[in-house]
């Protein structure tokens, strides 16, 4: 004995079937909405993460420094305007750097600290000299805060004795490679032969062109600061917490504490603005389905005024003939958030084809987040309930007698 579908279900499929060419339409326009909002939101979020990837891949996530000194104001002499001197431009160690980095491992969310010695200077070869940015590090502890090791492109990161390793547009400058010797010299005059242990390439030409990594002792000595360090790194565990974290660690330390979303404010407000164009799309296209979806519905209680008060008069309920145009809704988000959340996966997949990074890499995966399947499934089915509310409600309040009638 088969199962016979409850009054509703039978009343709704019939309505769907008799409608052939609105149920298409309107069924397309679903469809069309859950692809543009899965496909956009995977695309977008995907495009995002990519980005920060690689604006952080190569840079801390927060930076301790000295505090910057401030200009000198000399008094005037009677008839003469003041004298303002300029700061002097001098290397400065974090005072109680030790203490500071202890401090810092141990605040809530950040996940490794690395000390670093930075500053200018000159890398030669024969008669060739290139600028340089010098950053004395300890490997196992930058390796923590920074992922240097994906960039090699030959060699090893490894900065023992007068190692050092070198970015990739450098080598080409000086004519470089690995196991050939440069010279470093700093502004204060001292110099030091390094041997190249490696080179990288962060995807960043003029970083590849100066930075220099070398061991931290041997930047302590060209840098002439003995025993100390010019900032501290940080890596933290959410990326988007970075200035919560640093404006406690400057009020904990009274340093000069940076966070990525400062020195890059303007990337961070292009992802903002991103995200709220994402959700004006989304929120136009779930209103633009919901119309669409109470439109076909309205006129098919309209066309369908007799047979609803036949239904009527035969004793079916207000409640009943609500749920049969409360099912259509529903059946028209579920069907169509399963067709496009498959449509907005072929989407992904052709775009993952066609469009590559610069070196020929995937510019994002084609992978997709089921919760972002989900949401969206959850979201047609919810308009579609809500679009057929109205719809229902008009029909279940009809007087079967005049409904006969017309």
């Amino acid at each position: 004995m088969t199962a016979r579908l409850p009054f509703e279900w039978l009343v709704a499929l019939r309505y769907l079937r008799e409608g052939r060419m609105q149920t298409v339409l309107i069924l397309s326009g679903v469809v069309g909405g859950v692809a543009v909002i899965v496909f956009l939101t995977q695309l977008i979020g995907q495009l995002q993460a990519s980005i920060i990837e690689r604006t952080l891949g190569s840079q801390a996530h927060v930076v301790i420094r000295p505090t910057e000194e401030v200009a000198q104001r000399a008094l005037p002499a009677a008839g003469t305007a003041a004298i303002v001197e300029p700061r002097a431009q001098r290397l400065r160690s974090v005072d109680q750097w030790e203490a500071v980095l202890g401090l810092a491992a141990r605040a809530p969310g950040v996940v490794a600290v690395s000390p670093m010695v930075s500053g200018a200077g000159f890398a030669l070869r024969g008669t060739t000299g290139k600028s340089i940015a010098l950053n004395g590090v300890d490997p196992e502890r930058f390796r923590r805060v920074v992922h240097v090791d994906q960039f090699l492109t030959a060699g090893r990161f490894e900065l023992s004795g007068t190692d050092t390793v070198i970015g990739t547009e450098l080598a080409k400058d000086l004519g470089v490679g690995v196991g050939d010797r440069i010279r470093v010299l700093a502004p204060q005059g001292r110099d030091e032969l390094l041997t190249v242990a490696g080179l990288f390439d962060i995807g960043n030409r003029d970083l590849n062109r100066r930075w220099v990594f070398v061991g931290m002792k041997v930047a302590q000595s060209l840098l002439d600061l003995p025993g100390g360090v010019s900032n501290i790194d940080l890596a933290v565990d959410d990326i988007f917490a970075a200035d919560r974290i640093a404006q406690r660690l400057r009020a904990q330390t009274g340093l000069q504490v940076d966070s990525w979303m400062q020195t890059n404010a303007q990337l961070l407000a292009a992802l903002r603005n991103q995200s709220v164009s994402n959700a004006l799309i989304r929120g136009f296209v779930v209103a633009i389905v919901a119309v669409g979806i109470a439109s076909v519905l309205v006129v098919s209680v309209v066309q369908k005024q007799r047979e609803i008060g036949i239904l009527r008069a035969m004793g079916a309920s207000p409640r009943s003939i609500m749920t049969v145009f409360l099912l259509q809704g529903g059946l028209y988000g579920l069907a169509g958030s399963a067709l496009g959340s498959a449509l907005a996966v072929g989407l992904l997949h052709l775009f993952a084809l066609i469009y590559r990074n610069a070196d020929g890499s995937a510019l994002f995966a084609a992978d997709i987040d089921p919760s972002i399947v989900v949401g969206a499934c959850a979201l047609a089915i919810v308009v579609g309930l809500a679009a057929a509310a109205l719809p229902a409600r008009r029909a279940a309040r009809m007087d079967p007698v005049q409904a006969i009638r017309l």
